[in-house]
């Protein structure tokens, strides 16, 4: 399994279109969430967000939002975002590109939002091109938790975490079977320690990255 948990500097400087992390001076985190909604994690994720009073992106699976639109809803009246990412988990890099972005638009159906965040973090540079003349921002990240990787610990995925993030950070966790047993424990544990250093959580929302760069 082949992935980079910190902002991948070579893909940075090739794609610099793409969201990467938000330019801050402000004490602020953005959460992100992927391959929701589910109908017992996401309702447990929200739980803990309400209690920290974040907020969040969650990139939903438009065939898991059609599932469960009572999750999604929830979601949405909490005040959170939510991003499309494909309607059925999509590999860019082993899909054409018409067909690709036919399955985000299938997504685009159940998922109002113009948020991507491509499955695995694959994407062509066509398919990139494609998505954003279509208005949408990619949305990457600067640091992935690795909640999904059976071969880790939940202490392993919480020192990748607790090492690596900083203000304008977007941080991803899963809402998903997989990545369970160690969401469980990391998420509650990271809400506690960044907020205690004085963290905000907030949601993307388009132009985020562009209104908070520093000039």
């Amino acid at each position: 399994m082949l992935y980079w948990a910190k902002g991948n500097k070579l893909l940075q400087t090739l794609y610099p279109n793409w969201i990467w992390s938000v330019r801050t001076k402000e004490k602020k985190i953005y959460l992100s969430f992927d391959d929701g909604p589910h109908p017992e994690i996401t309702p447990w994720v929200l739980d803990q967000l309400k209690a920290w009073n974040a907020k969040a992106t969650f990139f939903c699976i438009g065939k898991n939002v059609a599932a469960y639109p009572e999750v999604y809803q929830r979601i949405l009246l909490e005040g959170h975002r939510t991003g499309n990412h494909t309607m059925n988990h999509l590999n860019g890099w082993k899909s054409n590109t018409a067909d690709y972005f036919n399955n985000i638009l299938e997504a685009g159906k159940y998922i109002d939002s113009k948020l991507f965040r491509p499955p695995y973090g694959k994407l062509t540079r066509f398919q990139g091109k494609a998505l954003r003349e279509a208005g949408y921002e990619i949305i990457m990240w600067s640091l992935l938790s690795a909640d999904f990787d059976i071969r880790l610990s939940p202490s392993d995925c919480w020192v990748l975490v607790k090492k690596n993030y900083r203000a304008g950070s977007i941080l991803v966790f899963h809402d998903s079977e997989k990545a369970w047993p160690r969401l469980k424990e990391i998420l509650p544990m990271f809400l506690e320690q960044a907020s205690s250093e004085g963290y905000t959580f907030e949601a993307l929302a388009m132009g985020t990255a562009i209104k908070n760069r520093v000039e």
